[in-house]
């Protein structure tokens, strides 16, 4: 029989059927910036919060892509995990979603488990994890027939390195390919022991200003190395690694800048002294 990772969230960080998730998709894309040219992208950057705080934004990253064409796969890089941190992916099975099972690319995902170490199939790494599975029934709805390959990596040069071979080993395959990289940006405030600029109005101004700006501004020119490092010193990326690796695969299949769609943080949506800030990427 095979492995279904039944869905954890769905009922709570967003709807749990499918006539839930399509109505609340059919607002986010509504409410979506203006996107322009969308020939040829490869890849993008989608925060990971419940969809209330940023649903808009993902969707409206994923919507993007799927105006570039329908992917055979889709590779979402993702979870919460250190430098020593042990990666690890799905090979085989599939994940639920209100829309149905999103089925894994068995082929990459099995070659790069050859090629790495990694925690293989083990629920879990990925059970209490959020980062990949939100994305899960964007990529169902908007890429309805394509398989996908959940992989959770450090940030660390390993990222690095995976990102760049699940580009090398689709190409070989010849199957077409899209990326995510799933973060969100500076937990401040009281309730995530970072509160370098004091509180308010200010220290809201410089996590969007100036702290999630410096690791925008290098997602933007897909330096997947500054990117971590950004992550690791600021405190403006809480899964760098998964950023890093997005970002890494896009540079191998040609991308050469990216292009932020929206920017926000919880505080826009519910104020108060802790806060996330929340980047939507396309590349």
């Amino acid at each position: 029989m095979s492995m279904v990772r039944e869905s954890v969230f769905s009922g709570s960080w967003y709807p749990g059927s499918a006539g839930e998730c399509e109505q609340q998709i059919k607002a986010f894309l509504s409410e979506g910036p203006e996107v322009g040219e969308t020939t040829g992208l490869v890849g993008g950057i989608v925060p990971h919060a419940g969809w209330f705080f940023s649903g808009s934004i993902a969707c409206n990253v994923i919507h993007a892509l799927s105006r570039t064409g329908q992917p055979d796969v889709v590779v979402v890089f993702g979870m919460h995990m250190h430098p020593g941190s042990t990666p690890c992916i799905y090979t085989a099975g599939s994940w639920q979603t209100p829309f149905g099972e999103l089925p894994i690319a068995a082929e990459i995902a099995g070659q790069l488990a050859e090629q790495f170490s990694f925690s293989v199939n083990q629920d879990a790494d990925f059970f209490r994890d959020n980062t990949i599975e939100l994305q899960c029934p964007f990529i169902k709805y908007f890429f309805g027939s394509a398989a996908f390959i959940p992989i959770g990596v450090p940030p660390s040069p390993f990222a690095l390195q995976v990102g760049a071979a699940a580009v090398e080993i689709a190409d070989k395959l010849g199957l077409n390919l899209m990326v995510l990289g799933s973060t969100d940006l500076t937990h401040y405030g009281p309730n995530y022991g970072f509160m370098d600029k004091g509180s308010g109005p200010a220290a809201l101004d410089w996590v969007r200003e100036e702290n999630d700006q410096a690791v925008i501004d290098a997602m933007a020119a897909m330096q997947p190395e500054e990117v971590i490092k950004q992550g690791l010193g600021n405190r403006n990326a809480c899964c760098s690694g998964a950023a890093a690796a997005a970002i890494a695969a896009g540079v191998k299949a040609g991308a050469q800048k990216g292009e932020c769609l929206s920017y926000a943080t919880s505080a826009d949506k519910s104020p108060g002294s802790s806060f996330v800030g929340y980047v939507g990427m396309v590349f």
